[in-house]
């Protein structure tokens, strides 16, 4: 069982250089992978994160049933492919070119956050009704580091892809806080039935704007991160999610 203190130790981890070399993201999957994920991921909405999905993608990729083996992880092969894909999907939608750092406002960055950041959300719609099934695969032990590291690399991407470029002690903490917000937000998008998830966008503005008065006025954004990161882990609790 991980603790909220270890999730948000492991968020400000450097897992990824891409912010501080600004090197391109590349898709690492074969195009045999590529074609039966993409085919699995769209009977999702029909049979959730299942052996199920998986084989008919395989057979609408025109593969053989038995080509499934090409993944070892199961289901949670779909789960990665999705996390993978929508968040290198982002770099389409960058409102400001990542190769002019200190060029941008801190205004700026903190709306192109929240933009970007509602563009990966409103990628999850077609499935939304079945991400709790992705949560409970997310947060089993087998796949917890997976889960963390997809996180902290979408933080990275988000704030990249804002206009957030320079690298300092205080960017891990940044890094750590937008990660728990992100998850919050997509953990209250699977409740929400308000039209056009109106109130999940209204959710991850409330938190990134409080997140950014604590920053400016305290400079405790840390402290504030792991209290986030404990109401992330009890949320997923009372959902049965066993983390």
């Amino acid at each position: 069982m991980i603790s909220s203190k270890a999730l948000h130790s492991a968020l400000q981890l450097p897992i990824t250089l891409r912010s501080i070399l600004y090197l391109p993201c590349s898709r690492s999957y074969s195009a045999a992978e590529d074609s039966i994920l993409s085919a699995a991921l769209s009977h999702v909405p029909t049979h959730g994160f299942t052996t199920t999905a998986l084989s008919r993608g395989a057979h609408d990729a025109g593969y053989l049933d038995i080509s499934t083996n090409l993944f070892p992880l199961g289901p949670f092969s779909i789960v990665k492919y999705h996390l993978v894909t929508k968040r290198l999907a982002l770099a389409e939608h960058a409102p400001t070119p990542p190769q002019s750092p200190g060029s941008i406002s801190p205004k700026d960055v903190s709306t192109n956050i929240r933009t970007l950041a509602l563009r990966r959300l409103h990628a999850n719609k077609p499935i939304i009704h079945r991400w709790q099934e992705a949560v409970a695969l997310l947060s089993t032990v087998r796949h917890l580091p997976t889960s963390i590291s997809e996180l902290a690399l979408l933080s990275d991407e988000l704030l990249f892809l804002a206009g957030c470029t320079t690298v300092t002690s205080a960017w891990y903490t940044n890094r750590a806080a937008l990660a728990v917000i992100y998850a919050s937000a997509e953990l209250f998008m699977t409740t929400d039935s308000s039209k056009d998830f109106v109130e999940t966008e209204e959710f991850l503005t409330r938190r990134l704007q409080e997140g950014e008065k604590i920053r400016m006025v305290t400079g405790g954004l840390g402290s504030w991160a792991g209290m986030q990161a404990g109401g992330l882990v009890d949320g997923l609790r009372s959902k049965g999610v066993w983390i």
